[in-house]
């Protein structure tokens, strides 16, 4: 039976509510770990895929800015100083403005998503995020007709982070989508996870997630978010053109051009936890298990060429 991304989040976790501290910033820049009032929105429905340990999910990471080995994030971020933290949002919009974290975490109501998580490189989890959909701070600041692309921009301090010594990408890390991609309901603005405030090896202080789309779109520790006329051109875009393209949906008919995409491996099945090379692999689903929600947003379109 083919899984629906519905069935994701057990229904139980969908009717409940669920009740945390206040989010208040601390002397000294420390913050509270648990984040307000939340609750799933995403519909309930039969428990096809359980969520990945938060001990794996928080030490097994991408985030080159604090080097390129999956260990390297847990043990460098602790260097990263996220308060105060600033986003501007800015570009072709009525009302640009900047945004203090504390506003960021007032603006909206905060919900808890259980979302599926596809690395490009072919392994997966599945994470309880928490955060609004990124259309509500858009909404913020007017798009104006001409804007058709969103660019983000994420923080690039190599006081802070080591990973930057490296010359893998040009930094800072840029991502991109299209417009409608960036309003749509599914996309996510995240301060949390597992019920706490974003440790900072997976993004803090806040990220985007975008579920349907390989990780490597869900930047970390934004700063900037312009609205553009043009497609940004992406750090894995100018790095490595070949390999990536600007939509980057998870797509088991297109591989990579090293390795295939058709099945990954589920972090944290295996009895090692991790999810060795030869763990069980499981085939990978179109738009990550998201189709009926998203997949109207690419009709018409040659997904092999729009990679």
């Amino acid at each position: 039976m083919k899984t629906q991304a519905s069935e994701i989040t057990p229904q139980a976790l969908y009717l409940r509510r669920r009740e945390w501290l206040a989010a208040l910033a601390l002397p000294g820049g420390a913050a509270a770990s648990v984040l307000p009032a939340t609750r799933s929105v995403v519909s309930g429905g039969q428990v096809m895929d359980a969520p990945t340990r938060k001990q794996d999910a928080t030490s097994y990471n991408n985030f080159y800015e604090f080097g390129t080995e999956k260990d390297d994030p847990v043990r460098e971020a602790h260097r990263l100083r996220t308060r105060p933290w600033t986003v501007s949002v800015e570009g072709e919009c009525l009302k640009p403005r900047s945004f203090g974290i504390e506003d960021l975490l007032k603006l909206a109501p905060m919900e808890e998503r259980i979302y599926r998580l596809r690395c490009v490189e072919g392994w997966s989890m599945v994470i309880p995020w928490i955060g609004y959909s990124l259309s509500a701070l858009l909404k913020q600041v007017e798009p104006k007709g001409n804007a058709k692309f969103v660019e983000f921009v994420t923080l690039a301090d190599r006081d802070q982070m080591p990973g930057l010594r490296s010359s893998v990408i040009d930094w800072p890390y840029l991502e991109g989508l299209r417009l409608d991609e960036a309003q749509h309901p599914l996309t996510l603005l995240g301060f949390g996870m597992y019920g706490e405030l974003l440790p900072k090896q997976n993004g803090a202080p806040l990220r985007l997630v975008v579920p349907w789309k390989y990780g490597f779109k869900s930047a970390k520790s934004l700063v900037k978010i312009r609205l553009v006329e043009k497609p940004p051109v992406t750090s894995w875009m100018a790095s490595a053109p070949r390999e990536y393209g600007f939509f980057s949906n998870v797509n088991p008919q297109v591989d990579h051009p090293r390795w295939s995409q058709a099945t990954e491996r589920r972090i944290g099945e295996d009895a090692g936890g991790l999810g060795g090379l030869f763990a069980k692999r499981r085939p990978t689903l179109m738009f990550n298990g998201y189709g009926e929600q998203v997949a109207s947003l690419y009709t018409g379109m040659d997904l092999r060429r729009f990679f």
